[in-house]
Parts: C-alpha cells; sequence; structure tokens
C-alpha cells in the first residue's frame, strides 16, 4: 500500500481540464459494488459533474447508495469501475494512501464520531490546527466558532451539548483548515426543527462568502429544496435525476423523483383514462398543488377521505373507486371528510 498520492502524468490531467469540460468534480462511470449476489447493495455506472462554490444534495431513500457515494468522493472507498476527479486531479482511494481521504475535502458525519466527547468545544475545533503559530491558531478557531455561532459554547465540554450544538462543533471542526470541499451525512438528522433553518442559513452564508462547495446526503425534501443549488437523486444505487431543485421539482424526469421531492400522485394508463382522456401516456405525474378542488359541479367528483392539518395548509386525501389523489387547500376548515367535491387538475407531466 503506497503511503502518499501518486501524481503522474495519467493521473493529472488539469493543463486540459478546461478543453475536455470537466466539472468541479467529475464522476465518470461510476460502480461500487459490495458483493457478487444481485441484491448487493452499492452503485451502478453513473456520472456527473458537481460545480465549484455551490451546495449539491444527494437524495434518495434508505439503501439508494447516498452515503456509499459520498464516501467515495472522499476517497475512503475505491470504485470498482470509473474514477472520480477533482480538479482534473484523480481523486485517490485506500488502495492509494496510508490515511485515506483527500487532502481538500472534510467529511462530517452524521453521529459525530470525529468528536472528543469530554473535551470542550475550543480544544474540539483548535485540536485540527497546528502550533506552529499560536496567534494564527487562536484566530482561525475563534472565526470557525463564530461562523457557526458558537463562540458562547467554547468552554462547554461536547458531551454536555444539544444534537444541534455538536453538529455546529463538527461543521466547524472540520472547517477551521480551510478546506475547498465540505461534505456531509444527513447534516441536520439531530437538529431540532426550530434551530434546522438556522443552521442551513448559516451554512449558505459560508458557502457564499467564502465560496465553499458543500456536498450533502439528505433524505429530507424540504432540506434540499430550501438549501441546494443542485440534486442528485438515487434509487437502488443508479442516478434517476440530475438538475437544480426547481427544474427536477417542475418537470420531474420520473415518478420516483415526483413522490420523493413533492408526494406526488401517480396515475397509470387506466387512471389517466379516467381524468385525463386526452393525454396518450404511460404514466402522468400531477403534484398535490396541481390539483384544485372545484366549487360549482363542473369537474370529476371525489370524496375527501382525509384532512391532514399542516398549519396555514391542509393536506386532503381525496378518493374515487379505487383511486387516491393528494391536493392541497390553502383555505383551511372549508371541506369535511365524507363531502363529494368536483376536481380540476391544472397541471401535469406525462411519462412515456
Amino acid at each position: 500500500m503506497a503511503n502518499n498520492t501518486n501524481t503522474s502524468s495519467c493521473d493529472f490531467i488539469a493543463s486540459d481540464t478546461q478543453k475536455q469540460g470537466l466539472a468541479y468534480i467529475q464522476v465518470d462511470n461510476l460502480s461500487k459494488r459490495f458483493s457478487d449476489k444481485p441484491d448487493s447493495l452499492g452503485l451502478m455506472e453513473m456520472s456527473f459533474g458537481i460545480e465549484q462554490g455551490k451546495i449539491t444534495a444527494i437524495i434518495g431513500e434508505s439503501g439508494s447508495g447516498k452515503s456509499t457515494l459520498l464516501r467515495l468522493i472522499y476517497g475512503l472507498l475505491s470504485p470498482d469501475e470509473g474514477e472520480i476527479r477533482f480538479q482534473g486531479w484523480k481523486v485517490p482511494g485506500p488502495d492509494d494512501k496510508l490515511i485515506p481521504g483527500h487532502e481538500a475535502m472534510r467529511l462530517v458525519s452524521q453521529h459525530f464520531d470525529d468528536l472528543n466527547t469530554y473535551a470542550n468545544v475550543w480544544d474540539n475545533v483548535a485540536s485540527r490546527l497546528s502550533n506552529t503559530n499560536l496567534q494564527e491558531k487562536h484566530d482561525k478557531t475563534e472565526i470557525a466558532l463564530n461562523s457557526l455561532k458558537i463562540l458562547r459554547l467554547a468552554k462547554q465540554r461536547i458531551a454536555d451539548l444539544s444534537g444541534g450544538e455538536k453538529q455546529r462543533v463538527a461543521i466547524a471542526r472540520a472547517l477551521v483548515t480551510g478546506p475547498q470541499v465540505l461534505l456531509m451525512d444527513e447534516p441536520f438528522n439531530q437538529v431540532d426543527a426550530s434551530f434546522r433553518d438556522q443552521l442551513q442559513q448559516d451554512i449558505r452564508k459560508i458557502v457564499d462568502e467564502i465560496g465553499l462547495t458543500v456536498i450533502m446526503v439528505s433524505h429530507d425534501p424540504s432540506e434540499v429544496l430550501a438549501l441546494s443549488d443542485a440534486l442528485l437523486i438515487l434509487q437502488d444505487g443508479r442516478l434517476m435525476g440530475v438538475g437544480s431543485p426547481k427544474e427536477i421539482y417542475n418537470n420531474p424526469p420520473n415518478a420516483y423523483a415526483a413522490k420523493l421531492l413533492a408526494k406526488s400522485n401517480v396515475l397509470s394508463e387506466k387512471q389517466i383514462a379516467q381524468l385525463l382522456p386526452e393525454i396518450q401516456a404511460k404514466e402522468v405525474i400531477v403534484h398535490p398543488e396541481w390539483i384544485q378542488i372545484g366549487i360549482g359541479e363542473e369537474g370529476t367528483l371525489f370524496t375527501v377521505q382525509g384532512i391532514l392539518f399542516k398549519g396555514f395548509y391542509e393536506e386532503i386525501i381525496l378518493s374515487r373507486e379505487a383511486l387516491q389523489l393528494r391536493c392541497i387547500n390553502k383555505a383551511t376548515n372549508r371541506y369535511q371528510v365524507g363531502q363529494v367535491v368536483p376536481i380540476e387538475i391544472l397541471k401535469y407531466k406525462a411519462l412515456n
């Protein structure tokens, strides 16, 4: 096993990166399997690019390969096929380095494995820096704690912090050395909903101010739609969608992406014939907000089966024979369970 990165001419292609049109992080034909079994979790023939200074979210159901992809990008795993390049350099895996992990990247795990539980916040962050210049070490630690709004916690032990506070310390510890890429595995998983928005805003501010590139794994659509600049959607180790949150939400490439991001209604050919007879398609995607409940008698009649209160709006479950639809009602307390109402589909996405 080698103890440093192999920088031979065959691995370095930065000089003609622009000519080849490579992204900041370029993934080509990436595959990774953990056994020869057909149902083995892994990744299959994946290709995409990640832009510099942007937040890219990897989203998918449990077991889709999100964390595996994150570890491959960081260099903790080696691909079976394909390659990952960062700024033109091939990312070395554990077979190429004594200590795996790319030196220009930092990974924050969802379980805070990197934190010293019984040390205080300041020491956890400062310990990532050398003692060659103590004033610089002090200044960088203070800046990192300030950027995550946890300077007030400097003398507290990690063991005494909440999950959200630990997450902020873990991010500050990762950022104090000035990485170019921050990788985060479910960064808001242990953060209370009341503090989640503020942490997201702080991360966005850091990205905008210093040009940091962030790649995060998430299972929560609300997180990625609000925070990310680009989405990678995974299903069973395959890439099912790439694009901005707005692009994928408004023009979903498949039913999986639509259900994942919007709890979308997916109509079969038989259901399409009943509701949208003018449409010829194998499937039709209809987001809940693309359905309008009518006031008069015009439209296809459905029965209100359930009403879920969501604060300033309601999610209404409609039924008609074997078909169930979800729609959004902003005028709360307008309908009752058992009420028969007409609906109109305002917008849809047909899939062939």
